[in-house]
């Protein structure tokens, strides 16, 4: 099988994501390629992988962000394709025409599609033109507090202030009236600023009771694009996702399937190959959907899809990137059943969830019919301080919501992970709580539930 795809991926990325991506190159038959900074000489996507180079120091900018070292490391590896997964440099457009103009394939979509989609206000006004609901708001960025306020008459109060690059809720703050708009402006662009390189921002109408929903989409190269149903991803704190579950809980059918062609249209729309999400937010009081954005890349939830659908997204990344033609007509993409992911997270739960390191003491990890674990941890590995908090994913699939959502309380309750604190306790918590269960929830709702606004 491997003479149609790839003599060997490069996977240039860490954690649990890059030991995703070898598990399913080596069940192609294809060799990877793992690179590592000092802080994960010892990780365990190290030694999985086929081989391992060196990048660099343990800051991001010095290695997993470093083009020169990953594609240094390509070519004295002989790899002939790079999987980027996600975060780092997984959506940044230079580095896929870098990879082009030494030959190697990228896995994931065009430099042209991930441009397109890779600012927030860029992309909403290109689905505002191919017809795909948005939220109302400026025509455009915001360089005035002036202008900012002008838009929150027109559309009303509260409004969003959205950085226009970037992602992980970083460069977003809600304004209530004129003085909190004024104030978090300036805030949310010097937050942008910093953590993107971009200070440049937007306002849009601020849903109130909202739901997160996402798509998750596959194209090919030869114009075909199919979604696979959508995720719940309302669960949030910092507006960042905690946990998620597919298909969506309580969504009308007929809104579910507008958000489907809605997201098959906004791929269609930028000649979009490989795997990509339309993530959408749905406005519980007015029943109407709007396009948040496209993440152009393989997601940290794309598990419970796999779950429901019974498709390997990061198989067909690699067969999409190697000219394979999608597999699948669109109605022959079912779901079945109801599967729920927790991030476990090395968070400090009685600290407003602040980063926990330390040293893994034990580590029990649950099993099971239906029960799957995407994680970077084993006993005596260290956790520390260089990176994103997640450390892994308990996925589990049930023949209900109701038999899921039994099926992980079990699961949570039979993991033990000791050297470090994690966000173990608070799923549990969220899966007792009644609103949950009764799909009573909404993007704010997480944080009032733990007493963090």
């Amino acid at each position: 099988m491997s003479k149609s795809l790839f003599k060997k991926v490069l996977i240039a990325n860490r954690g649990e994501i890059a030991i995703r991506i070898i598990r399913a190159c080596r069940e192609l038959g294809v060799k990877t390629v793992a690179v590592y900074s000092e802080a994960d000489k010892d990780s365990l996507h190290v030694r999985l992988a086929d081989e391992a180079h060196y990048i660099g120091p343990a800051p991001s900018n010095q290695s997993y962000l470093s083009v020169p070292a990953i594609i240094t490391a390509a070519q004295a590896a002989g790899a002939d394709a790079i999987h980027p997964g996600y975060g780092f440099l997984a959506e940044n457009p230079f580095f896929a025409e870098v990879c082009k103009n030494w030959n190697i394939t990228f896995i994931g979509p065009s430099p042209e599609a991930i441009r397109a989609m890779g600012l927030k206000d860029t992309s909403k006004a290109l689905m505002k033109k191919a017809g795909v609901p948005t939220v109302p708001g400026s025509d455009g960025l915001i360089t005035t507090a002036a202008e900012a306020l002008d838009v929150a008459e027109r559309i009303g109060y509260p409004v969003l202030i959205k950085a226009t690059a970037g992602g992980g809720g970083r460069g977003i703050r809600i304004a209530r009236n004129a003085e909190e708009l004024t104030t978090n402006l300036e805030k949310a662009a010097s937050e942008a600023g910093a953590a993107f390189g971009n200070a440049q921002v937007f306002v849009e109408k601020f849903i109130e009771v909202g739901r997160h929903i996402e798509v998750q989409v596959l194209g090919d190269k030869h114009g075909n694009v199919v979604h696979l149903h959508e995720r719940e991803c309302s669960i949030q704190r910092r507006r960042q996702k905690i946990l998620e579950e597919a298909p969506a809980t309580t969504l009308p059918e007929e809104v579910r399937t507008q958000i489907h062609e809605a997201a098959v249209k906004a791929a269609k729309a930028v000649g979009y190959d490989n795997a990509g999400t339309v993530e959408m937010m749905y406005d519980e009081l007015t029943h109407e959907f709007y396009f948040l954005e496209m993440n152009t890349r393989i997601q940290v939830e794309h598990p419970i899809t796999e779950a429901v659908t019974g498709i390997d997204i990061v198989k067909e990344q690699i067969r999409i990137a190697a000219g394979q033609p999608l597999r699948w007509a669109q109605e022959e993409i079912r779901v079945r059943g109801h599967a729920i992911e927790c991030r476990i997270n090395s968070e400090d739960p009685d600290n407003r969830l602040f980063p926990s390191t330390g040293t893994i003491s034990t580590l029990e990890i649950p099993g099971g019919p239906w029960t799957r674990w995407d994680g970077m941890l084993y006993q005596g590995f260290k956790v520390l301080p260089y990176y994103d908090s997640l450390v892994g994913k308990l996925i589990v699939w049930g023949e209900s919501r109701e038999d899921a959502i039994e099926k992980m309380e079990r699961a949570l309750g039979e993991f033990k992970i000791e050297g470090i604190k994690t966000t173990i306790p608070v799923h549990q918590r969220i899966l007792h709580s009644d609103d949950f269960r009764s799909g009573k929830f909404s993007t704010e709702w997480l944080e009032g539930f733990l007493g963090m606004k």
